[in-house]
C-alpha cells in the first residue's frame, strides 16, 4: 500500500552526462538506502519550479524521490513496501 511521506532527505547523486542526475543512495530515518534500480523517472512544472521525479528501489521497497531544481532540495514523496 502506497504511503505518502513528504519528508526532506539527503541524496547522493552522480551528475552527467549533460545535466542528467542519477541518485545512488539516500538517507531516511538515519538509515542509508542504496538504490539498486531506477524504475522510472519523469519531470513536471509546478508554477516556476521544475520537479524531477525518480521511482527507485533498494530491493526492499519502491520509493518516489523528488528533486526541486529551484529550491535545490530532495524529498521522499512516497514509499510502497509491497512493490519490489
Amino acid at each position: 500500500m502506497l504511503q505518502r511521506i513528504r519528508e526532506h532527505i539527503r541524496v547522493a547523486v552522480i551528475h552527467g552526462p549533460g545535466n542528467r542526475l542519477r541518485p545512488v543512495w539516500f538517507d531516511w530515518k538515519q538509515h542509508k538506502h542504496e538504490i539498486r534500480e531506477i524504475t522510472y523517472h519523469w519531470q513536471h512544472s509546478a508554477g516556476k519550479e521544475l520537479l524531477l521525479h525518480y521511482s527507485v528501489s533498494d530491493g526492499r521497497a519502491l520509493y518516489e524521490l523528488v528533486y526541486n531544481t529551484t529550491q535545490l532540495v530532495w524529498m521522499l514523496e512516497s514509499i510502497d513496501p509491497d512493490k519490489v
